[in-house]
């Protein structure tokens, strides 16, 4: 019983989230802090979201700061994340500011710790800014904002699983207002 309640609760949690991310993209309009603003949203379902990431990074032309739970970069051929972190340090060498924060826990022997430190040594040996958070507090978010005006925001994390299998959405808005937000609010990590 307790099963089918719970499997009820997360597909109107799916449905919502689903239906907001559609609201935005056709409305266009974003409310937040004190005001609304207009903005472009465009809905990025599965594996759309690596595709208009990488296609961000590789046109951004001043920042890019990153904020991930979970950055997985590893040697395999296919490994959509490690591609990233080559885009990243190839628009930090063509002189992109480019900054990543990345969640780090208290647990010293965590596959999430281990993972994120593996992906955090590649990205700074090609000159990407990497910064942790406190491992007091789990930051959560999954969120890259380009030139201070592209927020890619949503549910995946970079991972093999998110970006190629799991069912995940984000959205890629248009906005330099929400940019700016973001970028302040991740500078206070």
């Amino acid at each position: 019983m307790r099963m089918r309640h719970l499997s009820s609760f997360f597909s109107v949690t799916r449905l919502t989230a689903v239906g907001l991310a559609l609201l935005l993209a056709v409305s266009g309009t974003l409310a937040w802090g004190e005001g609304s603003t207009t903005a472009g949203v465009t809905l990025l379902k599965n594996r759309q979201y690596q595709e208009a990431l990488t296609t961000g990074i590789r046109s951004a032309r001043k920042s890019v700061v990153c904020c991930f739970y979970l950055f997985k970069a590893t040697d395999a051929n296919s490994n959509i994340p490690q591609r990233i972190v080559e885009e990243l340090v190839k628009a930090s060498r063509r002189g992109v500011d480019v900054t990543v924060i990345l969640e780090r826990n208290r647990k010293h022997d965590d596959s999430l710790n281990r993972d994120n430190l593996h992906t955090a040594a590649l990205l700074s040996r090609g000159g990407v800014k990497v910064f942790f958070d406190s491992p007091k507090i789990t930051t959560h978010a999954k969120v890259a904002v380009i030139d201070r005006r592209y927020v890619y925001l949503g549910s995946h994390n970079l991972t093999q699983s998110a970006l190629t299998r799991n069912n995940e959405l984000s959205v890629l808005i248009d906005s330099p207002a929400m940019a700016g937000e973001i970028t302040s609010y991740l500078q206070k990590l």
